[in-house]
């Protein structure tokens, strides 16, 4: 293995930083006989995007869904914004997860509801005390962000892939989340279209200052997107780096992606 490799590999240490948003450390999750996760570590600081990069049914999605709450690890520490999501509460959880936004893969948006109802339902949930002129300014800004204004009284079933991917986006933004989690956000995508996600997660990214952990397994997205790369591998960081490095790494573990 390179040298880069060797400093970076399996626990996944990082350099010093002031400002560390998310701390995962020896993370481990198991369903049955099935170990998912094992001894998982990643820190990711305040304005970086770290790409999880891994096979099918590797354990990513997994990863963000403890990360937010979803799932409970076996055992393992997360701290998210100087929370310790295991350790919340219910409540303590709800209030943690308005600071995170989370893009599923399959967008989530709900099928009854216009788009303008899907963007306000977040915004009513955790923001009771919101005036509706407030309201509907978030509303619109969400959607200028992402170029679909005209959408406002539409239904999901009304829209492409891409819009219904741009509009998860815009509700994932609404609350202005300091972290992001995206799982797969270009899969099912044309290559067109998922150029104009990857431009729009960095834009939005830079306008809001967010920090992210990007699931995916597209290499375009992964090469656009990633400050930082890492690979699950066997339920552990296997390597970090960045793109530039893993792209000419010799370590047939990394290479498999690149070819």
């Amino acid at each position: 293995m390179e040298t880069t490799e060797k400093s970076s590999s399996r626990e996944c240490p990082s350099k010093e930083v002031l400002d560390e948003v998310i701390i995962i450390e020896h993370l481990s999750k198991s369903f049955g006989e099935q170990k998912v996760l094992t001894d998982f570590s990643l820190r990711v600081k305040r304005g970086d995007n770290v790409v999880v990069l891994g096979k099918s049914g590797s354990g990513k999605s997994v990863l963000i869904k403890c990360i937010i709450g979803l799932l409970i690890p076996d055992s393992g520490k997360i701290n998210v914004l100087g929370n310790s999501m295991i350790e919340l509460g219910e409540d303590e959880l709800n209030l943690a997860r308005a600071k995170i936004g989370f893009l599923f893969q399959s967008n989530a948006l709900y099928d009854s509801m216009t788009v303008r109802e899907n963007l306000e339902f977040p915004l009513r949930r955790h923001r009771p005390d919101i005036s509706e002129q407030e309201l509907q300014e978030m509303v619109f800004e969400s959607l200028e962000n992402v170029g679909l204004e005209h959408t406002s009284e539409m239904m999901p079933s009304a829209l492409s892939g891409g819009m219904l991917k741009r509009i998860a986006l815009a509700r994932t933004m609404i609350l202005r989340p300091e972290v992001i989690l995206y799982d797969e956000p270009t899969t099912g995508l044309d290559p067109i279209t998922s150029r104009e996600i990857e431009k729009l997660i960095l834009s939005l990214q830079k306008k809001y200052d967010t920090s992210s952990i990007i699931i995916s397994h597209d290499m375009s997205c992964v090469k656009f997107t990633a400050d930082r790369v890492v690979l699950l591998l066997d339920g552990r960081c296997y390597i970090e780096d960045t793109f530039e490095h893993l792209e000419q790494s010799q370590d047939e573990h990394v290479k498999q992606f690149f070819i």
